[in-house]
């Protein structure tokens, strides 16, 4: 027999194994829900580029219900629609949905540590790195008044930045975002940098490339087929800006071991040093250099961009919605007297200003499909059995337009956040956060950022369009954000009433 002969049928035989192996690994998944049937070898790559899930997900979701599989390969998906689908998984059953897959893109970049929500660890050290986190949160005055204070003194500098543009029309995303970058920068390496500074600037186009990078085509072909990986060029694109990022934040780990003070620490970096000295004759701790360096990159990239993204989309949905703006505008001139800044204080009095904000967050939906989360052991959830491991992921626009939930889901309706007396109601079925165990860890210091940023720039300016743009229905921007982040101008108008 000629060796083409025995190599063509060798081929045969190991395809045709491996489709029976395929085949007897769906027959075992056959307690899942429904879905589109899979291609052998291939699954479903039609549904498993996340970036599509706003158009292909509620397609599947009408045919199969608020749960259905996708296949990456041969790995069943399991996709959570609808506010009372997600709800019961990531709050009712919150321990069994809260590990997190490998995803090898993100386990590779960090090493396996980190803690933010897009970490990919989980068990022991996931819940150690993130027990470590909260814990400084919340002494270092997280949603306390020492980071209102912070908050506060920043809001004036982006205040003075925006009345920089003498009313012209400019894009004011960086703007918003050289705000927001300093006051996580603060927490975190105790450094605030001037708006002009070109090592901030870099560093939040850096943000901004890394985290786009993360739905690239490239990027989803290396998850679902990690050996791509092992090649340099390939890892060397990838992982680009991850690596400038690394070396961004090694700088202030050095400077900060040389001065590092154990009894006066100061930020985020002095802490966890600090902590890395308690614990350094553990065998494979924690908390170490390495996850030092990955949580630090984690925390400042989830920490900047997508605060600075929904401060811009608040303020071109204001201009969208002149009478809207008026509304707020009039709201905080009745509470401040136009005398001082908003505060939090001020919110049970700013309740329509609260409720825009929210309502803009719920039509923006920055993040339709949460990270991928996997269950921890084989559960019996809503009449199906997920065995343990199965990759899930919440579909949060499903809930975030949810019409059980939303009175008129699909438009900007700050109503839906005011009861009948106008005082602000919340709502159970907001998530743009995520929600259980895996909920961003910085959803507090944003909801802050968010709320006096904007009231701030509100009370100061009216935002209008600029000349020959006309104005949209909120659908039309949700469908068009990427553009409207990156590329949409306004006009920042001085206030008369402003003082």
């Amino acid at each position: 027999m000629e060796l083409s002969t025995i190599l063509a049928l060798s081929l045969v035989l190991l395809f045709t194994v491996y489709i029976f192996l395929s085949w007897v690994r769906q027959h075992r998944y056959r307690s899942l829900p429904p879905g589109p049937t899979p291609i052998p070898l291939l699954g479903t790559p039609k549904y498993m580029h996340l970036n599509d899930a706003p158009k292909t997900f509620p397609e599947l979701s009408q045919k199969y219900g608020s749960m259905f599989t996708i296949w990456k390969m041969s790995e069943p998906v399991i996709v959570l629609c609808g506010y009372e689908t997600v709800k019961d998984a990531l709050i009712n059953h919150a321990e069994q949905f809260s590990a997190r897959p490998i995803i090898p893109v993100l386990y590779v970049s960090t090493k396996g540590y980190g803690e933010t929500k897009a970490s990919c660890i989980s068990g022991p050290r996931w819940r150690s790195l993130r027990r470590f986190t909260m814990t400084f949160l919340r002494n270092f005055g997280m949603g306390k008044k020492t980071m209102e204070m912070r908050v506060l003194a920043e809001s004036k500098y982006l205040v003075q930045a925006v009345s920089e543009t003498g009313g012209k029309p400019f894009n004011p995303v960086m703007t918003m975002g050289c705000a927001v970058g300093n006051i996580i920068s603060s927490v975190l390496l105790g450094e605030k940098f001037d708006y002009q500074d070109e090592k901030l600037q870099e560093f939040l186009l850096s943000t901004t490339r890394q985290i786009r990078s993360f739905s690239s085509v490239l990027n989803t072909v290396c998850n679902i087929v990690p050996i791509l990986l092992k090649f340099t060029i390939i890892k060397k694109k990838i992982f680009k800006e991850n690596e400038y990022l690394l070396k961004f934040v090694a700088k202030y780990i050095e400077q900060h071991k040389k001065t590092l003070n154990p009894e006066s620490p100061r930020d985020f970096i002095d802490y966890f040093l600090l902590k890395i000295k308690e614990v350094e004759h553990e065998i494979d701790p924690d908390i170490c250099d390495t996850s030092l360096h990955m949580v630090l990159v984690g925390l400042l990239t989830a920490g900047t961009e997508t605060t600075a993204f929904t401060l811009k989309f608040c303020l071109v949905l204001m201009a969208h919605y002149p009478d809207v703006q008026a509304k707020v505008q009039q709201e905080i001139d009745e509470v401040t007297k136009s005398l001082r800044s908003p505060e939090i204080m001020d919110k049970p009095q700013l309740a329509y200003t609260n409720a825009v904000i929210h309502e803009a967050q719920r039509v923006f939906d920055l993040v339709p499909t949460a990270l991928s989360h996997a269950v921890t052991e084989d559960i019996k959830f809503r009449g199906y059995t997920i065995p343990k491991g199965t990759t899930v992921i919440p579909f949060l626009t499903s809930v975030l337009q949810d019409p059980s939930q939303w009175e008129t889901p699909e438009v900007f309706n700050p109503q839906h956040f005011l009861n009948e007396d106008g005082q602000f109601r919340t709502r159970l079925a907001f998530m743009p956060f995520s929600a259980g165990k895996r909920v961003c860890p910085g959803e507090n210091l944003a909801r802050m950022e968010l709320f006096m940023f904007f009231s701030a720039l509100l009370q100061k300016f009216t935002f209008t369009l600029p000349p020959g743009t006309e104005r949209q229905d909120s659908k039309y921007l949700n469908l068009n954000k990427v553009e409207i982040i990156e590329s949409s101008q306004i006009c920042a108008v001085p206030r008369a009433l402003s003082k």
